[in-house]
């Protein structure tokens, strides 16, 4: 009987219990696959064996162990936290660089095998040596030479370009890079044909020839950038901001390293893996790449200073955001140099056959990323950090919309910032290939989450500019430039407008955007009503603060610019709310009262107002002359200004008090609300003028002294003190020393002192009545 492979029988019998579900899914007008006629009676006689049918049944227990142990670990993985998570990724990094310290070890120990080598290959490897100096020899020789003849023409650049403007400069640059690299050009020529025609046999030549003259050519390709870069001998042609000795510094390091890892990677590592072994090769080139990195970090921290000074110096000569970036590098520039040099070892290391094509493409991209995200920052910050300005006739309209959009500056600077700076780390990560951003942007995953991101900010901008419209509009209607003036009801109502509109938008936005980027909004929602029940609950007052500033507005008890008295204190509404009052008292002081702690409002700007002109005059006057000259004062004040703020005649009361020094004469004047008190400032300037003018005197304040008196109804004697000695009248009579006394409250002066009977003195002020 015909035996199948276990292979083949499983294939077989997948195909078989598969062809249902196959089925089912292709279109109705295919047909699934059918066993041939051969293959039914093959399977049926395997099934037969009892030794094939107990083979093919542990192999199907075997693929389904299999596939459920994979469905476990996926479902593990899904299921695993973000700490276990970060610990696999740091496990698994602690292995990788235990792995690769491993193999450098094992590369670097490879360099005892050199002494195995036969003799035949240390000949071998002689001869090849010999040919290979003697093109060197060409090729750096040709170069010197044509480097020397060429120096007057390099000099004569430069003095064409001392002086000269930046596109003559560039243009005599790119001719002295071009003239260097023809000479390039020239000297590999020249190795070419020695190799060729000289060393080679019928017409070939050396593997190894080939090796270096391309190396030459590439690596001094390299130089000839960068002497384009640095211009070590001539300054005039230099296009960075470097002294001579920086310059010369960094050429001379930096073509260094060019020359040994070039050389020693292309040129000689090859030749000692061919004639020697793969391991001293592999060592060679370990060994190449540390001493590589020794001098780069050597050549770094020796730098540091200096590199930092100039960056300093660059960052305190500007102002913009490219100081704060210049001295940000200055500041890490090193570690970052360090790191991209380890980073350089590790590839080379680990990748050794396209390392530095490797290196090249990142350092490229990464340079690249940079450098967009830095120009980007740099085109939005220089466009929008002096500010964003509109159309003067815009501006005369809604005198607010420019300060409200300038006030988002930085706040779109700062969106920018980042964004910049999350797409510099993601290229980054993505060229040196420490996560697959590029992969995962283009994954099912990725693309979900970018659009997630993308909805949840067009809500916030379209939620922004729903605000700004409706702020605009508010705006429109409250200038007084344009239609017609606002009423303080408007103001009132249009500020609280303003104000819950923005609240609610700003809520909405905010949930909105949560939804977009996943977060399940409907626990926040049932929080936020649990939440306003407990607030509902342990704050009253601010409940009480909200109910009473509803019923305030739907009353119109209070507007902006209204002066009221709230809560004991009076002063101009600056500010309403919804629960609160901003009022600014008459000397200067702003006051924030709670609705929850007025319980009476009086406001002084409804309707009309009254000026109440009291005016106390002298018992002797005649009230019926006080009147007349009230009424007089009254007509000249509506000659005046402030005429036009007077609604109706002077309403005169008559006599309303019989004082302590004075009769009382009461008149209300009706004005404008909020024109009483000036109205009332210039009415008592006019009284006081017709009053003196026409004799009626404006009493002071009284003061009656009693001294007391005994039985028989007599006061007892006053006694006068008299400067150098005493004088007393025994009939208790007052006598005046000097000036007049009137003990009745007269203005007049008096000098003397009155002493009452009794052990103590009581001495009176000049000016006490």
């Amino acid at each position: 009987m015909p035996r199948f492979p276990c292979l083949a029988i499983l294939l077989t019998v997948l195909l078989l219990t598969a062809a249902p579900v196959h089925a089912q899914e292709q279109p109705p007008e295919q047909s699934a696959p059918a066993l041939t006629a051969d293959e039914a009676r093959a399977l049926s006689q395997m099934l037969q064996d009892d030794q094939s049918r107990q083979a093919l049944v542990d192999k199907l227990n075997a693929v389904a162990e299999a596939q459920e142990a994979e469905q476990r670990e996926g479902a593990d993985a899904e299921r695993q936290s973000l700490p276990s998570r970060i610990a696999q990724f740091t496990q698994q990094s602690a292995e990788s660089v235990a792995t690769l310290l491993q193999r450098v070890l094992r590369d670097i120990q490879g360099i005892a095998t050199i002494g195995e080598g036969r003799a035949a290959d240390y000949a071998a490897l002689g001869q090849t040596v010999l040919e290979l100096g003697i093109v060197i020899l060409v090729t750096v020789v040709t170069f010197a030479l044509l480097n020397r003849l060429s120096q007057r023409i390099y000099a004569r650049l430069a003095r064409m370009s001392d002086g000269s403007g930046v596109i003559t400069s560039l243009g005599l640059l790119l001719a002295s890079i071009l003239l260097d690299a023809l000479m390039i050009a020239v000297a590999w020529g020249i190795g070419y044909a020695v190799a060729v025609f000289a060393l080679g046999t019928a017409g070939q030549m050396d593997l190894v020839q080939t090796l270096y003259l391309n190396a030459f050519l590439a690596i001094e390709l390299i130089k000839v950038a960068l002497r384009g870069i640095f211009s070590p001998r001539y300054g005039n042609l230099r296009i960075v901001p470097l002294s001579d000795f920086s310059a010369a510094y960094w050429y001379l390091w930096l073509g260094r390293l060019v020359s040994l890892l070039g050389y020693g990677t292309l040129v000689i590592v090859p030749i000692v893996t061919a004639n020697m072994s793969p391991a001293v090769g592999r060592s060679l080139q370990v060994l190449i790449a540390l001493a590589g990195v020794v001098m780069a970090i050597v050549v770094i921290l020796q730098s540091r200073g200096t590199v930092r000074e100039g960056l300093r110096r660059r960052a305190a000569a500007r102002g913009d955001m490219t100081s704060r970036a210049f001295a940000t590098v200055g500041r890490v520039w090193h570690l970052v140099a360090i790191l991209y040099v380890l980073a350089f070892f590790v590839i080379w290391v680990s990748r050794p056959g396209d390392a530095l094509g490797y290196m090249l493409a990142a350092t490229g991209k990464t340079l690249a990323a940079v450098l967009i995200g830095f120009l980007a920052v740099t085109a939005i910050s220089r466009a929008i950090t002096g500010g964003l300005r509109v159309p003067q006739e815009m501006r005369e309209r809604l005198p607010l919309l420019e300060s409200h959009l300038n006030a988002f500056v930085p706040n779109i600077l700062r969106v920018v910032r980042i964004a910049a700076f999350i797409f510099v780390v993601a290229a980054v990560l993505d060229a040196w290939g420490v996560a697959d951003v590029g992969g995962w942007l283009t994954s099912p995953t990725g693309q979900v989450f970018i659009a997630a991101v993308l909805s949840a900010a067009a809500i916030l901008v379209v939620a922004w500019l729903v605000w700004l419209a409706m702020s605009s509009w508010v705006e429109y209607r409250l200038n007084p430039n344009v239609g017609t003036v606002a009423s303080a009801r408007e103001r009132t109502l249009l500020q609280l407008l303003r104000n819950a509109v923005t609240v609610v938008l700003a809520t909405l936005a905010l949930m909105l955007a949560l939804s977009q980027i996943g977060v399940d909004i409907g626990p926040l929602l049932a929080g936020a009503g649990v939440l306003g029940l407990a607030i509902g609950f342990g704050a009253q007052k601010l409940v009480q603060d909200v109910i009473t500033g509803v019923f305030i507005q739907f009353e119109n008890a209070i507007n902006e610019g209204d002066v009221v008295t709230v809560g004991g204190i009076t002063g101009v509404v600056e500010r309403l709310t919804i629960r609160s009052v901003g009022l600014r008292d008459l000397s200067g002081i702003y006051h924030i009262v709670p609705f929850s702690a007025v319980d009476t409002v009086s406001n002084f700007m409804k309707g009309f107002a009254y000026h109440v002109a009291a005016m106390g005059v002298a018992y002797r006057e005649d009230v019926t002359e006080v009147k007349a000259a009230m009424v007089e004062a009254f007509e000249e004040l509506r000659g005046t200004e402030h005429g036009g703020a007077i609604l109706d005649e002077l309403d005169m009361q008559g006599v309303t008090e019989f004082g302590d020094s004075a009769v009382v004469v009461r008149a209300r004047i009706k004005t404008l609300p909020g024109s009483q008190w000036a109205v009332g400032r210039a009415y008592n300037e006019i009284v006081k003028r017709v009053f003196d003018a026409r004799g009626i005197e404006i009493p002071f304040p009284h003061r009656t002294i009693y001294w007391g008196e005994d039985k028989q109804g007599k006061a007892p004697p006053l006694r006068l003190a008299k400067e150098g000695g005493d004088a007393e009248e025994e009939d208790g009579s007052t006598k005046a020393v000097k000036g007049e006394e009137r003990l009745d409250g007269g203005s007049q002066s008096r000098e003397s002192e009155v002493t009452p009977p009794g052990p103590e003195e009581v001495s009176s002020e000049p000016d006490e009545r």
